[in-house]
């Protein structure tokens, strides 16, 4: 198998906290693999790790809530990072409202979208959750402030393995 991590280690693209509801069941997780994938119509696309709670629970899930993290957001971070919604209901402590079919919106996140989920494609030990845009956050006017990145979190001790 060919070595990756010269390419990867390079990388430093934004974070993300990506939340869903199904069954009665709400979770949410750090995100490092996500984009938008087209212009017309808008898509974007988020990955998630097959051993993770949040991709159990999104499995079922109707729509998604993505929220970009800025600088300011490393406690979000930290906390949907560090944890595992399979011992703790990360959402419990945190200040959120029920989105589309229940997708929990985070109060302290300035930006985010919720997506319908119009297909999942599998992609090894993630599979993507391929999402139509339904409901985005309008951040207050001024520029945005900078984003929280990959290598501010490289140190996290994840709540499981990828």
């Amino acid at each position: 198998m060919t070595d990756f991590d010269p390419f990867t280690d390079v990388l430093d693209g934004p974070m993300y906290v990506v939340t869903a509801a199904s069954g009665g069941e709400r979770a949410g997780c750090l995100v490092g693999f996500a984009s938008q994938c087209s212009i017309d119509p808008p898509r974007f696309i988020v990955w998630l790790s097959i051993a993770n709670h949040t991709y159990r629970v999104a499995r079922e899930a109707a729509y998604l809530t993505v929220h970009l993290l800025h600088q300011d957001d490393q406690a979000l971070a930290d906390h949907f990072g560090t944890e595992t919604g399979d011992r703790v209901d990360k959402l419990a402590t945190v200040g959120w409202r029920p989105g589309e079919a229940g997708s929990p919106v985070l109060e302290r996140a300035s930006s985010w979208f919720t997506g319908r989920i119009e297909e999942r494609i599998e992609g090894g030990d993630h599979v993507g959750f391929l999402l139509a845009p339904v409901a985005v956050c309008r951040p207050t006017e001024g520029p945005p402030p900078p984003l929280l990145r990959y290598r501010e979190l490289r140190d996290l001790d994840p709540g499981h393995p990828a």
